[in-house]
């Protein structure tokens, strides 16, 4: 069964920081994209980082850029969202997806998971 699953979330105060995981099963990581998107409350779901396949290139939306690191774990089948200097603005459910190349178009996403949540609150 193809499944990505998220965890990791929770709550952390302003600065501080949590690192989400996206571990695969019935497929193999290293051949996908993986995107993280997150989404706020009353908000669209945006793309927040990528991890290309092949070439280990990576991307940041301006507001996480300096703050998040995306990373991946082959032997765990595993993608990674370190998360830093957390600001309230990133309270947002955050969401794990596998695609064929890094894009922010929800509609290339072939997997997804459901979510992890995320609170930045003091």
């Amino acid at each position: 069964q193809v499944q990505l699953v998220e965890s990791g979330g929770g709550l952390a105060q302003p600065g501080g920081s949590l690192r989400l995981s996206c571990a695969a099963s019935g497929f193999t990581l290293d051949y996908y994209a993986i995107v993280w998107f997150r989404q706020a409350p009353g908000k669209e779901r945006e793309g927040v980082s990528c991890s290309s396949s092949g070439d280990g290139s990576t991307y940041y939306a301006d507001a996480v850029k300096g703050r998040f690191t995306i990373s991946r774990d082959a032997a765990k089948n595993t993608v990674f969202l370190q998360m830093n200097s957390l600001k309230p603005e990133d309270t947002a459910v955050y969401y794990c997806a596998a695609a064929w190349r890094c894009a922010v178009d929800r509609s290339a996403m072939i997997y997804w998971g459901r979510g992890t949540l995320v609170s930045v609150s003091s």
